[in-house]
């Protein structure tokens, strides 16, 4: 294998995953990435197709030339109000892409996707901790099911295998990108920052005492090249982590610090009423500090941070499974935090 290329096909490449894992691959000996999006793209090295996955007519139009692609990174997600609707959607991203990459390209060997918390019901209330890959599937539907189900379908008397990857709140650099915890907390301490106030936990006090867990982008890009080439990957389902657990009342103070700032007494606060109208204060910021300009509707979302910050019950994951399997990648979570706000303020996303 090291002495052949792989080209990788990189679905969802404007988004928090994507963007990670065609950067790791792009920067690999004998490995050529194609990123897929309907935004246009910025990756250096990385050839872009703007492409909307939803219009058979326009996969076929823009793909169907593509006869060399051995590794697919299918990152993309479509969010709907239903969880039926949520399904219908994003298995059809998926459906749409294998129905013209897998009789284009017969050297495919591997589909990485992602499934996450959902699967264990992580958004429903509290779930059995630590969450493993063999716990029992929730009622239907589930999007991450549904297309496991398509995979596992499709997959049978093939070449190619797959494996499903199941990380946590993952925290990476992506702008539009609307679950993207760090994103949330950067944005989020800039502002208070401005406003002269310390920087207090805006969810509730259960889930500031809660036992969390996150997944550095990074890591989830490794993941994703490692399951690309271990066969005790195929077919498989794995949770990816950062390999650490913390609660919010001892990390917050530790990001405050981060920021340069006095850390205030959490108070509940629902981000997406009291951060509606910062637009104006965030444009302000721009001029006064040179920032990027990022149009301030594409830089967070703040109902995504609600959510996290309302988790009221420990969300932990077994990650055996992969060690065992010999994916071992870990980084330090407060590191984690500490590289990825000093890269924001590197790419003048937020002040210094």
């Amino acid at each position: 294998m090291s002495m052949e290329t792989k080209r990788v096909l990189v679905a969802g490449v404007q988004g928090v995953i994507g963007r990670a894992a065609a950067e790791r691959f792009a920067h690999l000996q004998q490995t050529k990435v194609l990123g897929l999006s309907r935004r246009p793209g910025d990756l250096v090295d990385v050839e872009h197709i703007s492409v909307d996955l939803l219009s058979p007519t326009d996969v076929r139009s823009k793909l169907a030339n593509l006869t060399d692609i051995t590794h697919v990174v299918f990152a993309p997600y479509i969010e709907k109000p239903t969880a039926a609707q949520r399904s219908s959607v994003n298995v059809a991203l998926l459906e749409n892409l294998l129905d013209v990459i897998e009789p284009a390209s017969p050297s495919l060997r591997h589909i990485a996707f992602y499934q996450g918390g959902k699967a264990y019901g992580a958004d429903l209330g509290p779930f059995k901790t630590p969450a493993r890959e063999d716990d029992p599937r929730l009622m239907p539907p589930n999007f991450y099911y549904d297309q496991e189900d398509t995979l596992r379908r499709r997959q049978q008397g093939k070449a190619w295998n797959f494996t499903a990857l199941r990380p946590e709140a993952v925290c990476g650099y992506a702008i539009g990108n609307p679950m993207n915890l760090t994103m949330v907390i950067a944005i989020y301490a800039a502002l208070s920052k401005e406003l002269g106030l310390p920087l207090r936990f805006p969810g509730s006090m259960s889930a500031y005492r809660a036992l969390y867990q996150v997944t550095s982008a990074d890591i989830l890009a490794a993941a994703a090249d490692w399951a690309g080439n271990e066969p005790r990957a195929a077919n498989e389902i794995f949770n990816i982590t950062n390999g650490d657990y913390f609660r919010w009342e001892h990390m917050w103070p530790r990001i405050a610090r981060m920021f340069d700032m006095e850390v205030g007494y959490p108070v509940p606060l629902p981000l997406a009423e009291y951060m509606a109208d910062k637009a104006p204060l965030w444009e302000t910021m721009i001029q006064k500090y040179g920032l990027k300009n990022v149009k301030y509707e594409d830089i967070v979302s703040w109902p995504f941070g609600d959510f996290i910050f309302n988790s009221e019950f420990d969300n932990i994951s077994s990650t055996i499974k992969a060690r065992q399997a010999g994916f071992h990648d870990c980084i330090d979570t407060e590191e984690m935090f500490r590289q990825f706000f000093s890269s924001l303020k590197a790419r003048r996303i937020i002040p210094v």
